[in-house]
């Protein structure tokens, strides 16, 4: 499929990142969407939280007027039928919870609903696009395009070619996230969490047992790298701000199936953090409430 082809976009979603990328469809792409979810209080928390950004980092801040950010508002459609989202689409992102056996009955269902021709990406940011194509009858057409958060801000988009997607699947998703604005990077998806939270892993898990060890606290640690290595914000920040302590924990046992217990284990620390509320994220509390509540009383 060509990329002027793509009129109407499905994203299946309305949650923190599915509310941000039918935005920036609708804002930068100035396409239709159709936004899915579970309950109707879903679909309309992600409408609202997306009229508060618009409002919020746009208008208040005169990047646009109120005018466009209604435009923009009014290309987003939401609804609790999946096959409504899916059906007139010519492109489908998924962004439900990140499991497998979860999103393979969610592409099931989409490719009943949707055309033949009719691309589906994934927004998982480390499951196998492969494992999750093998529930439609169209894996040429199945591959992941992983935003980051900010969706916004963020430029990078990971572009993963599952072992069945074909090229023209590919070009299609790397023409989209050019057109979105984002820089994409392609890789294959025998890489478990692809290429930036691969990498991130193994820097976050050292900079965790540095903490544990007691060599420095979370803010020098976070600092070294920062100023170290010219980073926006340190391993233990990014933790927290992105509620990866949780994910980490959620998704441990696809990290040992991927890349065996040594490497794919959580850390006591960051198991123990979990049990105890502190996952970051929208939880407010992550490893720096952690160390000050909990660790500096050991």
């Amino acid at each position: 499929m060509e990329l002027d082809r793509v009129k109407t976009v499905g994203v299946i979603g309305a949650g923190l990142m599915g509310s941000q990328i039918a935005e920036l469809f609708s804002k930068v792409g100035g396409y239709q969407v159709v936004m899915w979810d579970l309950k109707p209080e879903f679909v309309n928390s992600g409408l609202e939280a997306m009229e508060n950004r618009l409002a919020k980092f746009f208008v208040e801040k005169g990047k646009m007027t109120a005018d466009e950010a209604k435009a923009i508002r009014g290309r987003v459609k939401g609804t609790t039928n999946i096959a409504e989202a899916a059906a007139n689409a010519e492109y489908v992102v998924e962004a439900v919870l990140e499991n497998t056996e979860v999103k393979k009955k969610v592409f099931s269902q989409l490719d009943e609903a949707a055309r033949p021709d009719t691309v589906l990406v994934s927004n998982t940011s480390y499951l196998n696009i492969t494992d999750i194509a093998s529930a439609t009858r169209r894996p040429d057409r199945v591959a992941g395009m992983h935003f980051f958060n900010p969706v916004s801000v963020m430029r990078l988009v990971e572009v993963v070619k599952g072992t069945l997607s074909s090229q023209e699947t590919v070009d299609l998703v790397v023409g989209m996230s050019v057109k979105l604005g984002k820089e994409p990077v392609v890789c294959k998806d025998f890489s478990y969490g692809f290429l930036a939270n691969r990498c991130n892993r193994a820097m976050r898990n050292e900079a965790v047992q540095m903490l544990w060890e007691r060599v420095a606290p979370p803010e020098d640690i976070d600092k070294a790298m920062k100023l170290g290595y010219n980073l926006p914000m340190g391993p233990l920040e990014l933790g927290d701000f992105t509620g990866g302590w949780g994910i980490a924990i959620s998704s441990e046992e696809d990290a040992i199936r991927e890349l065996g217990p040594e490497k794919g284990r959580a850390h006591p620390l960051i198991r123990m953090m979990v049990r105890a509320g502190y996952t970051g994220g929208r939880s407010g509390k992550g490893i720096y409430a952690f160390w000050r509540d909990v660790m500096s009383r050991w």
